[in-house]
């Protein structure tokens, strides 16, 4: 029984050898261990031996059975640990590689425009305030002196929620909801979005704007001409000329667009500037004396000027862009040139 028992470990062991995989191991598992196994029928045939001899063989099979999953649980080490070095290889990383450079993330180009031209007002004293862009009609329009009827109405194309709630349409509101909270003399920046009904090459239904006013005894369309220069000197160069050519705001009074010589052509005359030498970039007026009576001002007292510009204009301008859709596109080729 026992040169049996021992043939039968070499038999396993041979087995073993040949063996690659796990499940070539679980066969020989169970052709060696299993119910049915070989090492079965050892343990059937102890009821034949003397009773004399059962402890002794059945303490030879004992032995036999855990040598047997000794070296089956070794085979299967060393098929797991070959296996995990080989997928290792595979996955090697090769730390002398050089490694790849991520492009540091920058602010917006309407966001550095905007920055640069509330720098600019800062510098001059005024103050940044800000409103709803949902906003009541009254200070939107009427208060404006913009009255329902009026025919500068159809030129703002406005967003309407109700009949007396819309998306403003330029952030000049903020000039009426200041001066009612405010004694002159005043002067404040007002930047943020804007809506209208239009969408084309220099349009869009969402902009962003920058209103600004200076309300005080004695301010006169001097002071409006000497705060708009400096203005368009530090954004567009000392050498940029600056025109002011007569307009109408309903809001103003006198009123005048503010243009600059063509940035392109230099003022010989381009497409861009239509062959004029001339780019408007905002618009500006003296306070209209209806505006200060809807806040509770005294014109008789007291004057002032207001402006206005689109800030993506200002940025087209100033980086010769053609399509302001560009600006809201997020085309990363577009924006890494900021």
């Amino acid at each position: 029984m026992k040169e049996k028992l021992e043939q039968l470990s070499a038999e396993v062991e041979r087995a073993l050898a040949t063996a690659e995989d796990e499940d070539r191991i679980v066969k020989v598992r169970t052709q060696f261990l299993g119910r049915k196994g070989k090492l079965a029928l050892f343990i059937k045939q102890l009821g034949t031996l003397p009773e004399k001899e059962r402890p002794i063989v059945g303490q030879l099979i004992n032995q036999t059975k855990n040598s047997i999953e000794q070296q089956i649980d070794q085979k299967l080490k060393t098929i797991s640990e070959k296996k995990k070095k080989e997928i290792l290889q595979k996955e090697t990383l090769d730390i002398t590689l050089p490694g790849r450079r991520f492009s540091p993330g920058k602010k917006h180009p309407i966001t550095q425009v905007a920055s640069e031209i509330i720098t600019i007002f800062t510098a001059m004293g005024f103050q940044i305030a800000e409103g709803p862009e949902v906003e009541l009609d009254f200070y939107n329009f009427e208060a404006l002196n913009i009255p329902r009827d009026h025919p500068a109405r159809d030129m703002h194309d406005t967003f309407y929620i109700t009949e007396e709630v819309l998306l403003r349409t330029h952030t000049s509101p903020v000039q009426i909801r200041t001066m009612e909270k405010l004694k002159p003399p005043v002067s404040i920046i007002s930047p943020g979005k804007a809506y209208r009904r239009d969408s084309d090459v220099s349009h869009t239904p969402m902009f962003h704007q920058i209103e600004g006013f200076m309300v005080g005894e004695a301010i006169s369309f001097s002071h409006l001409k000497g705060v708009l220069t400096v203005f368009a000197h530090q954004m567009f160069g000392e050498n940029s000329a600056v025109r002011f050519r007569p307009s109408f705001f309903p809001f103003t009074e006198p009123s005048a667009e503010v243009d600059i010589k063509c940035v392109i052509c230099k003022g010989e005359g381009c497409r861009v500037c239509s062959g004029s030498g001339w780019l408007e970039i905002l618009g500006s007026g003296m306070v209209h004396p209806a505006v200060f009576k809807m806040v509770g001002y005294d014109p008789q007292k007291v004057s002032g000027f207001a402006f206005g510009m689109g800030i993506e204009r200002i940025a087209m301008l100033k980086y010769g862009i053609d399509d302001i859709r560009l600006f809201f596109e997020n085309d990363v080729r577009f924006l890494q040139q900021f």
